[in-house]
């Protein structure tokens, strides 16, 4: 199953991966509006995800970015590469684009998929309910376990940082930074590959 949606997102052309990310995206944003219908009380309730104290958000996001990356740069040098290929996914999505572009589509990703995740499914059913949700929606990484188990890990993560910041930008922000270095990173990659094979 994994291996036949690697092989089938790579056969798509640019355009195509594009849309199906811009449609997954605003999918988990109506997803989110109609959830938010039944299971707030009211537009008050709602707008109570929204509320924040300080500034201290924007702290505590960037730490929680910091960290993520950190591990990861870590796993990247310890683990052997293979264990870590997601199929070229993330490569297909991200390595034509330019940097405002995926500024944009990072910034885009981080808020419907905080909103579903943390604003209205761990709001309403808790931490656990909704890392494993966010972790089989994250279905292409079933059999690449230790990809798996660090989707499963981020998830709890930014979902504890939820709970102590009590705050969704604080995720938000965090989400943004992490899937943005790692987007401009793929997108480096790219250019220097394509750099060298112009030598």
């Amino acid at each position: 199953m994994y291996k036949n949606q690697s092989e089938q997102i790579k056969q798509l052309s640019d355009k195509q991966v594009l849309q199906s990310l811009y449609f997954t995206q605003f999918l988990l944003i109506i997803i989110s509006i109609v959830m938010s219908i039944f299971l707030f009380k009211d537009r008050n309730d709602f707008l109570k995800v929204w509320e924040y104290k300080d500034n201290n958000f924007l702290l505590f996001g960037f730490i929680t970015a910091l960290i993520v990356i950190i591990i990861d740069y870590i796993m990247m040098k310890l683990l052997p590469s293979h264990l870590l290929d997601d199929g070229g996914v993330n490569e297909k999505i991200f390595k034509n684009r330019n940097v405002l572009h995926i500024i944009f589509l990072t910034a885009l990703i981080a808020f419907s998929e905080e909103l579903l995740f943390r604003g209205i499914i761990q709001t309403h059913f808790g931490l656990l309910i909704a890392s494993l949700i966010f972790a089989i929606l994250h279905f292409r990484y079933v059999t690449k376990i230790v990809l798996f188990i660090m989707v499963v890990a981020v998830s709890f993560f930014l979902g504890i940082v939820y709970e102590l910041t009590n705050t969704i930008y604080s995720t938000m922000i965090a989400h943004f930074i992490i899937d943005l270095v790692f987007a401009i990173q793929i997108r480096r990659k790219f250019l220097k590959g394509v750099k060298r094979d112009n030598e």
